[in-house]
């Protein structure tokens, strides 16, 4: 049987010494190679090594992009090689490996190990915050998988409800050219300002607070645009279904202020024709393409 601790092992090294060496990527097959040779001659889990470093070295932008957001007080060029290596060896498996191979919590806890055997003193807990922040920002994958031998899964129809509400924004500057509000998340996608209604407030109310919160925009509600739903793992109930109600909202044509708080890092406005263009997360999009979609035609007919 495969010993993936160790094949994990031989592809940090493998990357360590691309990293530090500045080696071609094109090249870094050899360095495995030459490191499977050495401690893992049977070569019986060259496909999966293989599939980690094609993986990490095709999404190093990526990776290094969701390090930076992760970790903002370490820019990428500080952080020591073997950290670095272990952080998208860690958030690749995290991110993008397939689940039902590599469950979340696998990822992390293969990453500390390597980080408590090959880093020093600080790495484990330095990988573990960095990694932990990340796997709650995508939602706790797997939290719940521990304890389904004690209790069965609860219905989707009996999960508990929590409902959020969000608006695409959107501003004319003096010259009549329309722009949209966006925020930005740390995993690279432009998505829309939302939060969480609270009890006793109307949808409409608690979007225009929690816009008004998250990126200091103040806005008039003009038609309801669609609602989304997606399940989120909570540590105190459990799995709980997110609904969400999106507004087409106008507002006045000033800086956005994004609220200083985890998930988000950016925050400004597009012209519309621009916006097509843009990395959407695919069950925002359609909502993005009505509000373009409606606002278009309500130009022509003004």
């Amino acid at each position: 049987m495969a010993n993936r601790h160790l094949s994990r092992s031989i592809v940090l090294q493998s990357l360590f010494e691309w990293d530090l060496n500045n080696i071609e990527k094109s090249d870094i097959k050899s360095v495995l190679e030459r490191n499977i040779e050495e401690f893992a001659p049977n070569k019986s889990d060259l496909p999966f090594m293989e599939r980690l470093i094609d993986g990490v070295l095709g999404k190093q932008k990526e990776l290094n992009l969701i390090i930076e957001k992760a970790a903002p007080e370490w820019p990428i060029d500080r952080i020591s090689p073997v950290d670095r290596n272990i952080l998208r060896l860690g958030l690749y498996e995290l991110l993008f490996a397939d689940r039902s191979e590599v469950p979340a919590k696998v990822a992390i806890n293969e990453a500390i190990e390597l980080a408590k055997q090959f880093g020093g003193d600080n790495s484990g807990r330095f990988v573990n915050g960095v990694l932990g922040a990340v796997y709650k920002e995508i939602g706790e994958p797997g939290k719940d998988e521990s304890s389904k031998r004690k209790r069965k899964d609860v219905p989707y129809e009996e999960m508990p409800v929590e409902h959020l509400a969000g608006a695409v924004v959107y501003a004319y500057d003096e010259q009549g050219e329309m722009y949209l509000a966006l925020v930005h998340d740390i995993f690279g996608h432009w998505t829309l300002s939302k939060g969480k209604i609270e009890d006793g407030e109307s949808i409409e109310d608690g979007a225009k607070r929690e816009i008004k919160e998250e990126i200091g925009l103040d806005m008039e509600i003009e038609a309801k645009l669609g609602e989304n739903e997606y399940i989120a793992s909570d540590p105190e109930v459990g799995k709980k279904r997110k609904h969400v109600t999106y507004f087409l909202a106008e507002s006045p044509f000033k800086d956005v202020t994004l609220e200083k708080k985890g998930g988000l890092d950016d925050a400004k406005w597009f012209r519309a024709a621009e916006i097509l263009d843009l990395n959407f997360y695919e069950d925002i999009l359609p909502i993005v393409t009505k509000a373009v979609t409606m606002l278009v035609g309500k130009k022509r007919s003004s």
